[in-house]
């Protein structure tokens, strides 16, 4: 809950100043109805909403709330920069686990046949990704008046709001793509020979976007309201 909650919330802080603000409704449909569904709007919700399940579930378990993990213990020993390893490190791998558990099985369920779901998994996993990539390095030090003869250090996850800027960009330089059969297997190939080919880092997209300077809902379009809407 938590973790679907910090994604919300910075969904809405990075499209406060777009046509479509990251509008959510009550109830099961957290981001609305299928208007978005297979465009770049939809991209970024699987993506935050991932990373956000996996930010949430490792930052309890660096704080003792979770009876079934703890701080990430592997990381030990000297590193290469000849600080020790030490302290209570982010156990990211425990949160990407269960972000793929309890995010990416509902969707393999419907069968990875769909070009939707295939873009969903791959833009769930591009969301946990943004998180992995951007883990830092946290230390201390320790001798007689802070001379720091040892330093401990520990690995820790970038604040989330870092990650909501790094998805935004990628949300920007979104690819849209195709399903395409290549053997037994389907895969999302970009649209058109021009697009860069994207890679796991990336989102991708199957639709164009709807305007959504005007209401329209039937198609869960709230439209714009108390601002000019600038289609440019």
């Amino acid at each position: 809950k938590r973790g679907a909650e910090l994604a919300v919330e910075e969904c809405q802080h990075q499209f406060h100043s777009r046509r479509w603000n990251c509008s959510t409704l009550q109830g099961l449909q957290v981001f609305g109805k299928i208007a978005i569904q297979g465009t770049r709007e939809s991209a970024f919700i699987h993506a935050i909403s991932a990373a956000g399940i996996a930010f949430a579930v490792t930052r309890a378990c660096s704080r003792g709330e979770l009876e079934k993990c703890g701080c990430d213990r592997k990381i030990r020993g000297v590193s290469p920069e000849g600080f020790q390893w030490s302290g209570c490190s982010d156990n990211l791998s425990y949160g990407i686990a269960f972000s793929q558990a309890f995010v990416d099985n509902p969707e393999r369920s419907r069968g990875v046949s769909s070009s939707r779901v295939l873009m969903n998994l791959h833009n769930n996993e591009a969301g946990r990704k943004a998180l992995l990539a951007h883990m830092k390095v946290e230390c201390k030090c320790h001798g007689v008046s802070g001379s720091c003869e040892v330093r401990t250090c520990w690995k820790v996850m970038p604040p989330f709001r870092k990650v909501g800027n790094v998805l935004k960009e990628k949300f920007e330089g979104a690819t849209e793509v195709h399903p395409k059969r290549v053997g037994s297997r389907k895969l999302l190939v970009p649209k058109s020979s021009r697009f860069k080919p994207y890679t796991a880092h990336d989102l991708v997209y199957l639709l164009a976007s709807p305007d959504f300077c005007n209401r329209d809902p039937r198609r869960g379009v709230f439209g714009t309201s108390g601002r000019q809407c600038n289609r440019t």
